[in-house]
């Protein structure tokens, strides 16, 4: 290989890199971004800006994560941090095995085409073992996140964004360490401190796994905090049946004193007195009987705020046997669909606000569905679930979609959701466990 020929293959190599970064960028935003291409594009046209201008690695990175994250706020922010560490770990890796190969493949001083075919040889080792390993990792959180979507509250994206944020610097401080001139004397690191060889890639390791045991925490935290909230209404459920109990004792002395008002003939008193009785009966109506407590609790919870709402609620709900589909699992998804249903009527007008809710039993499966009207457009992302949007007539939000998906899941069921004109509909099919 001529000195011009490697002049050549030195340019393709960095274009093709740097549209290869682009593709990996664009297939991790794939399912959480509409307009990833958008994004892959901003990321070429920023990395030939940054080559033209001689700017440091550096400066491209945090110019590529401030980019994303204008462009998709605080999600774009966490995939841009998530996505540069992925990459200065892969490569950190993909060095090791680069200085590896070298010393493995003979240096030959001569001739000249020998030692440009020779580097040529060993950046084509290097490019593919770091695109291959930039791949897995992406790859790995993508499948991550995409199991159950996160609120990305300022506490959750700084805890989420601190070990990715942490890989990175040390990657950038390492880049600076591997090669260095002294008098003139080429001097790298791994000749001078051996041990990094091995500490090197295992910290890079540790970073990008820290990065997604983070994400898999905060995801079963935020699970966590949601079942706690439905044991909370369960518990809130019993104290109401506890507080029935005691009104029904209570009843037997509020007859015997209405049938001594009525005897003696004191019939203002009467009339106030079950004027009273009717007022602390209230608190207990519930109106709407599923066949368990649990989802008797969050059923007639959106009736009443249908009713403040002027929602129409239609309700054929009916709990199958118990034993065949845990009660606090219906509970789930019956709160979130519910909660998605009610937060998208709020922007309907009124007098057109509407929610169905059916749950019928259908041999060995449990089949569940609610139907809102909603306004503006639902666009559904590449995991099947509306994209959450910050524009205020986003009819649907993904994060309790992705809690019902996950435990539908768990029956061996599945999530389907469709739109007809401007009704929503949200079908979930459970199967009866053994």
């Amino acid at each position: 290989m001529s000195e011009a020929e490697f002049r050549i293959f030195n340019h393709v190599f960095e274009l093709g890199a740097g549209l290869l970064h682009a593709f990996f960028l664009t297939a991790f935003l794939r399912p959480f971004v509409q307009k990833r291409v958008i994004a892959g594009a901003g990321y070429v046209a920023t990395y030939l800006l940054c080559d033209w201008l001689a700017a440091p690695q550096g400066v491209f990175g945090l110019t590529v994560i401030a980019l994303l994250a204008f462009a998709f706020g605080s999600q774009g922010f966490l995939l841009a941090v998530l996505y540069w560490n992925a990459r200065i770990s892969s490569g950190l890796i993909a060095e090791s095995l680069y200085f590896l190969a070298e010393q493995a493949v003979p240096f030959q001083a001569e001739p000249l085409g020998s030692v440009y075919l020779r580097a040529a040889f060993l950046i084509t080792l290097f490019f593919l073992s770091h695109a291959a390993l930039m791949a897995v990792m992406l790859y790995a959180l993508q499948r991550r996140l995409k199991k159950q979507r996160i609120a990305l509250h300022r506490r959750e994206l700084c805890y989420l964004c601190l070990v990715p944020a942490a890989g990175i610097l040390f990657g950038q401080v390492i880049s600076r360490l591997l090669i260095e001139f002294k008098d003139g004397v080429l001097l790298q690191l791994y000749e001078r401190h051996p041990a990094f060889l091995a500490l090197i890639p295992v910290l890079a390791l540790l970073f990008c796994a820290g990065s997604y045991l983070t994400i898999t925490f905060q995801q079963d935290m935020a699970a966590l905090r949601e079942e706690q909230a439905l044991r909370s209404r369960i518990e809130e459920m019993e104290r109401f049946y506890a507080q029935i109990r005691q009104q029904k004792h209570e009843m037997r002395g509020h007859l015997m004193n209405i049938r001594g008002l009525s005897h003696s003939g004191e019939y203002a008193s009467l009339e106030d007195y079950i004027s009273r009785i009717d007022e602390s009966m209230s608190d207990f109506e519930l109106t709407l009987q599923t066949g368990n407590p649990v989802t008797d609790v969050i059923v007639n919870d959106t009736r009443r705020r249908s009713l403040d709402l002027g929602v129409h609620f239609q309700v054929d709900f009916h709990y199958p046997e118990p034993g065949a589909y845990d009660a606090f699992d219906v509970g789930i998804i019956l709160q979130n669909l519910l909660q998605n249903a009610i937060e998208a009527c709020e922007k309907v007008s009124e007098g057109e606000r509407l929610i169905v809710l059916t749950g019928k039993r259908k041999g060995h499966f449990f089949l569940i569905e609610v139907k809102n009207s909603f306004m503006g457009e639902v666009v559904f992302g590449q995991d099947g679930l509306p994209v959450t949007t910050k524009t205020e007539d986003a009819p649907m939000h993904g994060l309790g979609l992705s809690n019902v998906r996950r435990v539908a899941e768990k029956y061996m069921g599945e999530l389907e959701l469709t739109t007809h004109q401007r009704e929503f509909s949200a079908t979930v099919l459970l199967q009866e466990r053994s």
